[in-house]
């Protein structure tokens, strides 16, 4: 099995003229599961965005490379066809489409074959806990966030990435969907060689999807990277108490609402 690389150098990026990402390093590994927590408005979905190059999302400087080649600069379609997942925090509705088809049109896009994707699809479906009613539905269509979730872990399982950024994955799922979504997510690793960059606010996610290293991202960049321990700590001191240990001023962050004709979007610096 080959390993991938996502690696992210000194990453600038901005919303809006907003500098939000002020040098982020990162590199994700095949098999190897990354969480990256930190406090509202310190950039992780600005981050998950950025990585898969969302348009109105500026990187003004630094690298995101997969194994070896540099990502900025291409669309997203391309990027997802060289191997990046992203799971977003908020699924988009995709009336008229299921899912069968969206993933026979993403398999057929990177030159795949989607012969045996009915099979496939009923497979992971059942190992996911999915009703099967749902399958025949638009993509999310009138879906709860946990059924969103479980579709989402659905269309990683069958399209096969190298990297997956899971942005909140965790968020609006009940203990039983957590535990399916992430044991689901780690078989994954060990069985295919998945990286898994995860972004979350809580812990509970990391006592299901076991992370390598943890890191902390305030203000911007990356100012801690340890164990599962760290993951510890910050439980028992929060990020105001390790923002005092690191002597980091935390901004006050903002919520805007977002744009009428983008209700799934995240606000800048999310």
């Amino acid at each position: 099995m080959s390993v991938s690389v996502l690696k992210i150098t000194d990453l600038h990026a901005s919303v809006d003229g907003h500098e939000i990402l002020r040098g982020v390093d990162l590199e994700v590994a095949s098999g190897d599961v990354h969480a990256l927590m930190g406090p509202n408005g310190s950039g992780k979905s600005t981050l998950s965005h950025t990585i898969m190059g969302r348009g109105d999302y500026a990187v003004t400087s630094g690298a995101i490379t997969l194994d070896g080649e540099d990502l900025v600069g291409l669309p997203t379609w391309q990027r997802a066809a060289r191997g990046l997942f992203l799971a977003m925090q908020y699924p988009v509705e995709v009336p008229g489409v299921k899912a069968a088809d969206l993933l026979e049109a993403a398999i057929r896009g990177r030159g795949g074959d989607p012969a045996d994707l009915a099979v496939r699809l009923a497979g992971e479906a059942e190992r996911l806990g999915i009703d099967p009613e749902l399958l025949l539905r638009g993509v999310n269509v009138e879906f709860s966030g946990g059924e969103q979730k479980r579709g989402e872990t659905l269309q990683l399982a069958l399209l096969e990435p190298k990297i997956a950024v899971l942005d909140e994955v965790d968020s609006g799922l009940d203990v039983d969907a957590l535990r399916d979504v992430a044991r689901r997510i780690e078989a994954m690793t060990e069985e295919r060689g998945l990286g898994v960059l995860a972004i979350t606010h809580y812990a509970r996610l990391l006592s299901e999807l076991r992370p390598d290293v943890v890191h902390v991202l305030m203000a911007g960049r990356v100012v801690a990277s340890g164990g599962p321990e760290l993951a510890d700590t910050l439980e028992r001191t929060g990020y105001e108490g390790l923002a005092e240990e690191l002597g980091i001023e935390l901004p006050t962050p903002t919520v805007p609402v977002p744009a009428a004709d983008d209700p799934f979007a995240n606000p800048p610096g999310f």
